[in-house]
């Protein structure tokens, strides 16, 4: 029947813990099943949480190294007659519109242009690739960021001089260059003109302007423009706000500055198109909050369902042992004994299971984690943090206690004499 007195109940006792599992062991099928529940609980709550975590960086993966604060202004053809024109005139952006957006609104940080050609060649011996070339500035690093595997990315000095130099995304140098290795210093060529190797742009983001980068050829703007006889005409703009300025309180500036040089209509908001990334970005804000809601309330529903089966079969096992806790009462066993050790038993069966829940939730994670590898490099995260291991391991210890206080107090409750004639 074990031993009714000893030391404190919240210090390690062998015979007290050999005691818990006889306890524990003598109906396998029910705390198996019992522990089951909290095994599932905690399981599904860590699970959801690294899934979730590994969900969300796969998804900042693909907005990597873009600027929140960014919008993006094309042209298009018009909407409404304005200034004796007819709806639906065709028009181009200019270098010169970069110039006046400069000056004329002062709450943006980086206005940078942006052209490109599709489909050109790229050759390096027997090696060739079809990649979008792209003309870009310096500062256009701040709208974009690259990823530099090797080299560098385009500078000041390369647009002055108009240096026949290019830097290659991913797939375009794997193509180009089988072997690995530094590429800067090789010659490549770009239909019938050879370009130098300046740098290799390994960033994963799948949001770029006009095309991936990992397909892309970057090459200083200036020579773009003379290279493929482009003149004063671009394709995109791209911007990026000051800080404490949100891109959606200076689109209507925006707008009227560019509408105005090409006599459009400062409302037509479709010839002038300004695509606030902002709202983009807000949209994944909210999409990220609600998985986090979705995955505690879950979890912890879950994990609520288990510490109440608990708590049921404890009661269960406690009415099955009122004859053995009334003879405890009546050779001298305090209320204080009897609490100990029903909870002792509640949290043991909780811990026990709960932590195995943690472990194969971990390994799960783990085995999902190795499936999102590249180059060597994982991809996505699907793992929880130590402190949310520690939190989820203390959040089993409170509701081992709780589970077992409704059983423990109807323990405390028999009298060794009703013991003794339910007997």
């Amino acid at each position: 029947m074990g031993r009714v007195g000893g030391g404190p109940w919240w210090l390690f006792d062998f015979d007290s813990f050999r005691e818990l599992l006889e306890t524990l062991l003598r109906n396998k099928t029910r705390s198996l099943l019992t522990g089951f529940g909290v095994f599932w609980g905690v399981f599904m709550l860590v699970a959801l949480i690294g899934g979730g975590d590994g969900l969300k960086e796969m998804l900042n993966n693909n907005f990597e190294g873009f600027a929140t604060n960014s919008a993006i202004i094309w042209d298009q053809p018009t909407t409404k007659p304005f200034h004796g024109f007819r709806k639906g005139r065709y028009w181009d952006l200019t270098t010169g519109d970069v110039a006046r957006l400069r000056a004329q609104v002062p709450q943006l940080d980086v206005v940078t242009p942006v052209i490109s050609k599709w489909g050109v060649q790229v050759v390096n011996g027997d090696h060739k690739y079809n990649a979008n070339v792209k003309g870009q500035l310096p500062e256009y690093a701040k709208v974009e960021a690259p990823k530099m595997y090797y080299g560098r990315f385009i500078n000041e000095m390369d647009i002055a001089q108009q240096r026949k130099v290019c830097v290659l995304g991913k797939r375009v140098y794997k193509s180009l260059f089988p072997g690995s290795g530094d590429p800067c210093g090789q010659l490549i060529r770009l239909d019938s003109a050879y370009y130098s190797v300046i740098g290799v742009n390994y960033a994963g983001g799948n949001m770029s302007i006009n095309g991936s980068a990992d397909e892309a050829v970057i090459i200083p703007i200036s020579l773009m423009q003379r290279a493929f006889n482009m003149g004063e005409n671009i394709e995109m703009i791209a911007i990026t706000a000051r800080r404490g300025t949100a891109i959606s309180d200076i689109t209507p500036r925006i707008r009227e500055v560019v509408a105005r040089a090409h006599d459009i209509d400062p409302t037509d908001e479709k010839a002038v198109m300004v695509f606030n990334t902002e709202v983009l970005f807000g949209l994944m804000d909210n999409l990220f909050s609600g998985v986090d809601l979705l995955i505690w309330l879950v979890g912890i529903g879950t994990l609520l369902a288990g510490a109440i089966g608990v708590s049921n079969i404890m009661m269960v096992t406690v009415k099955e042992r009122t004859t053995e806790i009334g003879i405890r009462r009546a050779i001298g066993a305090t209320p204080r004994m009897i609490l100990s050790q029903i909870i002792s038993e509640s949290v043991l069966l909780t811990s026990v299971a709960g932590m195995s829940g943690i472990l194969f939730a971990v390994l799960i994670l783990q085995m999902m984690e190795m499936g999102f590898t590249e180059d060597g490099i994982v991809q996505s995260h699907f793992q929880v943090g130590f402190w949310t291991a520690i939190g989820a391991a203390a959040l089993l210890a409170a509701l081992g206690v709780l589970a077992g206080l409704a059983p423990a107090a109807r323990a405390m409750s028999i009298k060794p004499v009703d013991a003794m004639r339910e007997e």
